[in-house]
């Protein structure tokens, strides 16, 4: 599933031809994973892509319908995608043939269609008023990024939950998944099942400048590839070349040249080295 590098390398590529163009026209295939889709159909026509930006695993695009955006950056309404697994947003010619799963159609009036394809259609997409944009964002944890040592820590603090959990967790940090969770933990030679209540200060230190490490790389090489994602211009990212953990089962550490191994935190595969990344130790 896109996680932050691969959704802002995505935000990035649009960013960059989208700002700016109004939507003309509403077309849409399959709607099941869509909250609302008649209000797709009935809100967007006429409105201008005004801003294109993430929160978390979520492309948000600021819509408006014209007037300047406000003083605070907001717009009047918002369309929310997530990506789920499979999921594609990118611009195309009208002309240009649709790709097997194509489920939505925004025409622009610059003769472009936006389309989103999603195979397995479990991504997401959403039309929200700006009464509802804070709401939609103060359910979200902070983001990785932005976070400093001190408030990574606060977040951290007295939680007995596996540290892995935490990680995952979209209330606690928006944007972090299973791919850098796993790269993090590893660099920062902590195991999937500590409890982030008995990591110590150095330790907490390191794994927050670890998650920005590896965070800032991936969006250096244009996010992971693992199967089906690609950027908005449909080409792949390549951070997947310096995984150093993640699905790396059975085949040797980097550092140490131990088997990784492979446990479930929270339902997800959590891969480590069982030797620079110790078990905790039972009471």
């Amino acid at each position: 599933m896109p996680e932050l590098p691969e959704v802002e390398t995505v935000v990035r590529g649009l960013r960059d031809s989208l700002a700016g163009r109004r939507i003309v026209s509403v077309r849409l295939g399959k709607t099941d994973f869509i909250d609302d889709p008649a209000a797709l159909e009935r809100e967007l026509p006429g409105l201008r892509i005004e801003t294109i930006s993430r929160r978390g695993k979520f492309i948000v695009l600021g819509l408006g319908n014209g007037a300047a955006v406000g003083e605070d950056g907001s717009s009047d309404s918002a369309l929310l995608v997530h990506l789920g697994m499979t999921g594609n947003l990118s611009p195309r010619a009208a002309a240009e043939p649709l790709l097997p799963h194509t489920h939505v159609q925004l025409a622009l009036d610059d003769g472009r269609e936006l389309r989103y394809t999603d195979p397995r259609r479990f991504g997401r997409m959403a039309w929200l008023p700006a009464t509802r944009l804070a709401e939609f964002g103060a359910r979200l944890g902070a983001e990785p990024l932005a976070v400093n040592e001190s408030e990574f820590a606060a977040r951290l603090a007295g939680r007995r939950a596996m540290i892995k959990a935490l990680l995952l967790d979209q209330h606690v940090f928006a944007g972090l998944g299973n791919i850098y969770a796993d790269e993090s933990l590893w660099r920062a030679r902590v195991h999937p099942r500590r409890h982030a209540s008995s990591l110590k200060p150095q330790q907490v230190c390191r794994l927050w400048r670890e998650v920005r490490h590896v965070l800032q790389a991936s969006l250096r090489a244009g996010g992971s590839s693992i199967s089906d994602f690609r950027n908005a211009d449909g080409q792949p990212g390549w951070y997947q070349l310096r995984h150093r953990v993640y699905q790396r089962e059975g085949k040797a550490c980097y550092r140490c040249r131990s088997k990784i191994r492979r446990v479930i935190v929270a339902g997800r595969s959590s891969h480590f080295c069982p030797q620079c990344q110790p078990r905790p130790r039972s009471r």
